[in-house]
């Protein structure tokens, strides 16, 4: 186990997906769903947490630099997990299946558990999708909502930027998501609430008789996630589509 090895890209995938749904302050060796994978792949805890330290580097978006020892496999599998989301946690759940590595169900970190068969299994997929949507949302936003700092999970979701219906590829793009407090959340959705360019709370005239909740908002820059910066293009879809001024 304590052989060095190179990493294959099987075990690259487990590890970029479980990098994508654990917040930065829970990458390290104790971890216990690090110290899982590590055995299912027979590595060490410490070699499986340095490698998802070093995916931060490739996030192009923040301000850290991760440990700067990425590979080209790492490269090439953290772009395929940006250029179809869905299909890649889709052949992460198939390798976690053949390393019989079931990642748990949890509300903030773990994703739920293996497809479902039969006539459910589109239902199934389409849950442990929106489930690992959320599980990457609240991690790049340390549980907290952008908007107000609300951090208990029961009250947060993580809202669609560009919504579920309009493009297949950015259902679980964790880059058009967003953690909204549940009130929040609603007016978003229904645009009455929207983000500049500049990420900060555009709010519309309609929320003039409810101005206690929202006024002190308006203007205010959300809190930026540790990874996964909002794209611009889903902003702007958001806020020319959906925005009521």
């Amino acid at each position: 186990m304590g052989k060095t090895r190179n990493w294959t890209r099987d075990e690259t995938i487990l590890a970029v997906e479980l990098y994508c749904r654990t917040s930065f302050g829970r990458i390290h060796s104790k971890n216990i769903e690090i110290i899982d994978l590590a055995k299912k792949i027979e590595r060490t805890s410490n070699s499986v947490a340095l490698k998802m330290a070093n995916f931060a580097s490739l996030d192009i978006t923040l301000d850290r630099a991760g440990m700067g020892n990425h590979s080209k496999l790492d490269s090439a599998i953290w772009a395929e997990f940006f250029e179809n989301p869905d299909l890649f946690l889709e052949k992460a759940i198939d390798i976690a299946n053949k390393y019989s590595y079931a990642q748990e169900d949890k509300d903030t970190d773990p994703a739920s558990g293996f497809r479902e068969g039969g006539e459910y299994e589109v239902v199934a997929k389409a849950r442990k999708n929106q489930d690992y949507f959320r599980q990457m949302v609240l991690a790049a936003y340390n549980v907290k909502c952008a908007i107000t700092g609300i951090d208990s999970p029961e009250l947060l979701i993580a809202s669609h930027i560009t919504p579920w219906s309009v493009n297949k590829l950015s259902r679980t793009d964790p880059r058009n998501g967003i953690c909204l407090n549940a009130l929040h959340d609603k007016a978003f959705d229904r645009g009455l609430l929207s983000i500049d360019d500049n990420f900060k709370v555009l709010l519309s005239k309609k929320l003039a008789s409810t101005h206690k909740f929202f006024d002190k908002y308006a203007g205010k820059k959300i809190s930026l996630p540790n990874r996964f910066l909002p794209s611009l293009d889903f902003i702007r879809f958001h806020r020319e589509q959906i925005f009521i001024g």
